[in-house]
């Protein structure tokens, strides 16, 4: 029986990752906004709710930035 050992961490492009996740989900905000206009009242306000969970996310991933620039900074130690 052969085991399989773990790939090893690699952090070294988080931080990009991250950066290309929230300008993704900018763009999914915007274009959300766009249909909303096309939207009935009660899409609309499923649009919106899920567009407040987006810029929560947002904020989160902001905030994991710049721990992952922190870390990057301190050797990932």
């Amino acid at each position: 029986m052969t085991h399989n050992k773990p790939k090893p961490d690699d952090r070294s492009d988080n931080v990009e990752k991250l950066q290309d996740m929230v300008q993704n989900t900018i763009e999914n905000i915007e274009e959300s906004k766009e249909s909303m206009q096309f939207s009935n009242e009660q899409d609309q306000q499923r649009i919106q709710a899920k567009n407040e969970r987006r810029q929560q996310s947002i904020e989160a991933m902001k905030e994991e930035i710049q721990d992952e620039a922190s870390a990057r900074e301190n050797g990932y130690q």
